[in-house]
Formats: structure tokens, sequence, C-alpha cells
């Protein structure tokens, strides 16, 4: 396994997937304050700006350390961050990753989320050489389950109480997306 894979930027009509920059502070909080947003995170809603920055910095570190790649989901006009997703637990030996999306609520409902986890999977598939990407959602967040459901993925698995978020015990639906399955 490679030090660090590359970050690579990644572009559609409508969005930019870039590395999150300290100037996105803002837009990060805007996203993490949102109890809509944070309702099934593992979590609470952040409070003040500065769990943002430090949102960031952690950020940077795990990109200078660890196999991740996390992107800015911005605005392909403005360049404003609406959103993030990350490629985490990447195992190139055993061709395999997880993903994980947020999306601001404002930017709901366009699309926007699917567009970007299209140009995500196929990298992962096509430059990465994956052959299994995993989503794990609380399966009472149905748009998110909709969201990888419309992708190809397949509910393979419900674990039972797997996480307490917000002082509430909670399921988790494991998805998995296999890249002969992928239809980009």
């Amino acid at each position: 396994m490679s030090p660090r894979l590359p970050q690579p930027e990644l572009s559609s009509l409508r969005l930019h997937l870039r590395e999150v920059r300290t100037t996105d502070a803002p837009a990060l909080f805007a996203i993490h304050s949102h109890p809509q947003v944070m309702r099934y995170w593992s979590y609470p809603a952040w409070t003040e700006v500065q769990q943002a920055e430090q949102k960031i910095a952690d950020i940077q570190r795990q990109r200078r350390e660890l196999d991740i790649l996390i992107w800015a989901l911005a605005d392909a006009r403005t360049d404003l961050l609406i959103g993030t997703s990350a490629l985490f637990a990447i195992d190139l030996s055993q061709g395999r990753a997880e993903i994980g999306y947020s999306l601001h609520p404002d930017w709901q409902g366009r699309g926007l989320a699917s567009e970007a986890l299209r140009l995500i999977l196929a990298y992962a598939f096509n430059q990465l050489g994956l052959r299994r990407i995993e989503a794990d959602i609380d399966p009472r967040n149905h748009p998110s389950c909709r969201l990888v459901e419309r992708q190809g993925f397949i509910q393979e698995g419900l674990f039972r109480e797997r996480w307490n978020v917000n002082d509430e015990i909670c399921d988790s639906a494991m998805y998995g997306l296999l890249s002969k399955d992928f239809k980009p």
C-alpha cells in the first residue's frame, strides 16, 4: 500500500470535487451544525465554528498519514463547499473501501449527491482498481439508503444496535457495491 494516495480532482457540469481547504470552515460548519444532516451521524451537531476548523485540520492530517480520500463537494460555478465525501478504510490489496458523504439540505433533492457518488465510484473502480465499496447507513435514513441503492448498492445485512448516536442506540444497514455491478 502506498504511503499516501494522491487526491484527484473530479468534475461534472455541476460539481467540482476537490481537497477540503482551510477557507471551507464556515461552509463545513453550516453542514455539520445542521440537525437534519447530523441526525444519523455518530456525533451531535456542531455548535462552534472552531469544530469545523479542527475537522479540517484532522482531514489534512489524515490525508498526510492515511490512505483516505476526502473530497469537498463544491458547486462548479462558485466553488462553495456544499458537502463532503470520503473514501476510507481503503485496502488496495483486498480491493475494497468504504464510502461516506454529507450534503447541505439547501442543495439536497437536485441529484447532486448521486452525481458526486458516480464520480467517486468511477474513480474507485476504474483508477484505483477496487472491486468492492461498502456503505454503513442508519436504516432509518431512507434518503441515504435510496441514494446508494440508485447507484447499484445492495443491502447485505443489518447490524443490530451497532452505534450509539446522540445517546440513542442505532442499527446499521450494511450496503455493498461490486465493480462488476456498477453502471456509471
